[in-house]
């Protein structure tokens, strides 16, 4: 476990992590990527970084209880097409494809036992699909992967989008994320 810390606020981030397997990449990957694909540190950093902008913004839909907690925990899994496929239909009982899953533990009706440690949920991106992405909006796969995990955690925190105006603030706060996120 890797602690983030701002002045005197403490936030110890739990990630369960699963890499993908970057020997079955067949494009080529800059270095910062593939050390993002497999260094759960660069990414705890990063995560530890969007929760604490959220927990200090009371303007931003965050559960109470997510705001107070200083030991939050969570899955990120990178993986194929396949599996994501898998997962969608088996979770979700849609027969495609996506980029990225979230699947949240807290609601607005979750009733936590502690303000101390949280578990959110897990995380789930189709590297190939970030892949095939980062191509066609010419961005850098860094870019897109963590521009996935910034939805996905958003998800993870009650944020939907079900109309326009959700989906364009959602996408505006996923900027700013991507802005804040201490991975350079």
């Amino acid at each position: 476990m890797e602690n983030y810390s701002t002045s005197s606020y403490k936030l110890d981030v739990d990630l369960s992590f699963t890499p993908f397997p970057v020997e079955d990449l067949d494009v080529y990957v800059k270095s910062e990527t593939l050390e993002l694909m497999k260094n759960p540190s660069k990414w705890i950093k990063e995560i530890g970084s969007w929760i604490r902008f959220i927990q200090v913004d009371k303007s931003l839909k965050c559960p109470e209880i997510v705001r107070n907690a200083s030991q939050i925990s969570l899955g990120l899994e990178l993986t194929n097409d396949k599996k994501i496929l898998d997962l969608n239909n088996s979770w979700l009982g849609k027969s495609k494809s996506t980029d990225v899953l979230s699947f949240p533990i807290i609601d607005e009706t979750f009733l936590g036992v502690s303000n101390e440690f949280l578990e959110l949920g897990d995380i789930v991106i189709s590297v190939p699909t970030a892949i095939r992405q980062a191509k066609d909006n010419n961005v850098d796969l860094f870019r897109e992967l963590r521009w996935l995990a910034t939805h996905g955690f958003l998800h993870l925190l009650g944020w939907d989008h079900s109309d326009e105006e959700s989906l364009n603030k959602m996408l505006l706060i996923q900027e700013q994320l991507l802005d804040i996120g201490v991975i350079l």
